[in-house]
């Protein structure tokens, strides 16, 4: 079995337990977070979360609010897609035989899932070196390591391409192997990258909107016109398609806020969205 070791700890995350457990704590307690400790007390059935990747110091009290959303789930399997910023690999892989190891511990990759989403669809590759670099899938594992006790299984996939038509059949491939499983899935992504902070709410509110509304066809659109430099836009889309075959009929955005907003320094930011699919 091959292990997956972290290639960003002490750099988005930190790299001892104690201190990890600590960040994380301090995520959920912060003002732009949830302000309590998971697990929640809510009984919604959420399908599935879109939820950023970059350093806890930025994203983290953001990221916190979904995570807290699904605290009270006990899912089988996360299925997490996020996109490969590296551009190593496949245009789209997923992994089998593979453990991800963190500063909380290991996590199994589902393997019978894998196989079995790879052999509906061609387009998702089976590779374990598109994943070995890249941040998008990592840094969510901490957060889900702390919020569930039980044991639970992943199903990373990365993408390279994120065009429509890709994201479309990955969203309904997972949907395809998931209808009997619990599962919660995980679109990671963060939205606009490096403009002033009011432009970015601006921007990232008019990509929110179709998010909101599952509108995968409006959501390229907007992206597209308004050039919204969302980095993960494929593992959202697909994200969204999954979810609406398993049931779900609408977004909540429970937080948006960008890097300036949680830092002060508003002149060149990043915008981080919560959103959950219930």
């Amino acid at each position: 079995m091959q292990v997956r070791t972290p290639a960003v700890a002490g750099m988005f995350y930190p790299k001892t337990q104690q201190e990890l457990r600590t960040f994380i704590r301090d995520c959920f307690l912060h003002s732009f977070g949830p302000g309590k400790l998971s697990p929640s007390t809510s009984a919604e059935d959420i399908r599935g979360i879109i939820c950023p990747h970059a350093g806890y110091m930025y994203s983290g009290p953001i990221a916190a609010n979904s995570y807290y959303a699904i605290s009270s789930l006990r899912p089988e399997i996360v299925i997490i897609i996020g996109p490969n910023h590296w551009g190593i690999g496949c245009n789209v892989a997923a992994m089998k035989d593979g453990l991800w190891k963190t500063p909380l511990g290991d996590v199994e990759v589902d393997s019978e899932s894998a196989l079995e989403i790879n052999k509906i669809s061609k387009t998702i590759e089976l590779d374990f070196f598109s994943h070995t670099r890249d941040h998008s899938i990592e840094v969510q594992i901490p957060m889900l390591q702390e919020i569930y006790s039980h044991e639970f299984k992943i199903l990373p996939i990365i993408l390279i391409d994120q065009s429509y038509n890709t994201a479309k059949e990955i969203g309904m491939t997972i949907a395809k192997i998931v209808k009997k499983k619990k599962v919660v899935i995980i679109g990671s992504s963060d939205f606009t990258h490096y403009e002033e902070n009011e432009y970015a709410h601006k921007q990232d509110k008019s990509l929110i909107e179709p998010i909101l509304e599952m509108d995968v066809d409006k959501f390229y659109r907007v992206l597209h016109e308004n050039q919204i430099s969302a980095c993960g836009y494929g593992a959202m889309a697909a994200t969204m398609i999954a979810c609406r075959e398993l049931g779900a009929t609408r977004g909540t955005l429970t937080k948006y806020a960008t890097s300036g907003d949680v830092t002060g320094d508003k002149t060149s930011v990043v915008g981080y969205a919560s959103i959950t699919f219930s």
